[in-house]
């Protein structure tokens, strides 16, 4: 009998060792929100044509206003709806919005959304995403890509266990049904940041990033620091006017590893971060450049800044996906360096002109040297 109840609880032991590793290595939140491609709709009976009626007709989802139910591709006078990575999405009229209770989030942490996002008339369309206490607009009205693949990241810092996420269109135009498309919405922890050992700067091969869709990519905007506090993609700044691109390997040819960003706002756009450093000490940066093998052709430049020394990378680029590498020394001025990397050139792919791009950045590192 005893040899019974040991074997048991050695059983019951190792049974609790292997749920309690198995809590341990579970992975962080990163995928869609409950029907965040729409592609549960609203029963018919809730349906005045596309218009939603009812607060609760969209499953998992609270809405207010006109807000409508669509299915991708010809609409009723002349328009066409591209919705590239499924087949509905929700479109926001004048002074719309969706919302959703987004659980199981650790309050404290940063999370990141990814949503895919299209204006659909007004060239002054505003998307304006929000949770308790964080707000931000984002001004659509420019296309950075055209065929309806515009996707943008934003994120925040989650105040509780269950936090409401909002997408309003504050707009209010002539046509009340005007406003901004969504066609897919995720949400991905952002995990904390580890030096890379021989190298000063973290993330800097920018593998991690927000959450990026499977089925099609267009790459994901990450808006400047005025209207995001917290950057989708850790340890980086973007000090710019205009969004940097973040692309994957999946979708993008990329130099090395999952990701890269590609400066498509031109003069307008630019990334840094603040590394630490020793006073008086030498410094090596360097890192790679290139085109994303998507259609973008042309001379490109890409320069670099660090402690009051720059670095300009000119190369020719056919778009059909190639890199080099540059490098800059510096010595340190203070004990915290800014690096900066910027795209002083704007470009459209060749057979697009609609479609905007850039040089694309990746594998940056920073090691101390010996003079």
């Amino acid at each position: 009998m005893a040899y019974f109840t040991t074997l048991s609880l050695v059983f019951i032991f190792i049974l609790c060792s292997n749920l309690s590793a198995s809590a341990k290595v579970a992975p962080p939140l990163d995928g869609l929100l409950e029907n965040g491609n729409f592609e549960l709709g609203p029963k018919p009976s809730n349906l005045n044509k596309t218009v939603i009626i009812g607060k609760y007709s969209l499953p998992k989802w609270m809405i207010s206003g006109i807000v409508e139910y669509i299915s991708g591709g010809p609409q009723p006078g002349g328009f066409y709806f591209a919705v590239p990575r499924g087949v509905h999405a929700a479109r926001l009229g004048n002074e719309a919005s969706i919302s959703q209770n987004v659980k199981n989030l650790k309050p404290g942490s940063i999370y990141t959304l990814t949503f895919g996002a299209t204006r659909t008339c007004a060239q002054d369309e505003v998307l304006r995403v929000s949770v308790p206490g964080m707000s931000s607009d984002l001004p659509i009205q420019t296309l950075y890509s055209t065929n309806g693949g515009d996707t943008y990241a934003w994120s925040f810092k989650a105040i509780s266990s269950v936090v409401k996420v909002t997408f309003h269109n504050p707009g209010m135009q002539e046509d009340p049904t005007c406003g901004p498309l969504l066609d897919a919405i995720a949400i991905k922890k952002v995990v904390p940041l580890k030096y890379t050992k021989g190298n000063l700067v973290k993330n800097g091969g920018f593998e991690i990033g927000p959450h990026v869709f499977k089925n099609f990519s267009t790459g994901i905007l990450v808006l400047p620091k005025n209207q995001d506090l917290y950057s989708p993609i850790p340890g980086w700044i973007v000090e710019s006017l205009k969004p940097v691109k973040y692309i994957d390997s999946r979708h993008f040819n990329v130099p090395s590893g999952l990701a890269a960003v590609e400066f498509v706002g031109g003069r307008e756009t630019a990334i840094a971060q603040i590394i630490r450093t020793v006073t008086n000490k030498w410094y090596n940066l360097t890192f790679a450049i290139g085109d994303a093998k998507n259609g973008c052709n042309g001379s490109m430049t890409v320069q670099a800044f660090a402690a009051g020394k720059s670095v300009k990378v000119e190369f020719t680029s056919h778009g059909k996906g190639w890199f080099q590498t540059g490098s800059l020394r510096f010595q340190a001025v203070s004990d915290r360096t800014r690096i900066t990397f910027h795209s002083p050139v704007y470009h459209t792919k060749l057979h697009d002109f609609g479609h905007v791009c850039g040089p694309i950045l990746d594998d940056v590192k920073v090691v101390q040297v010996k003079v």
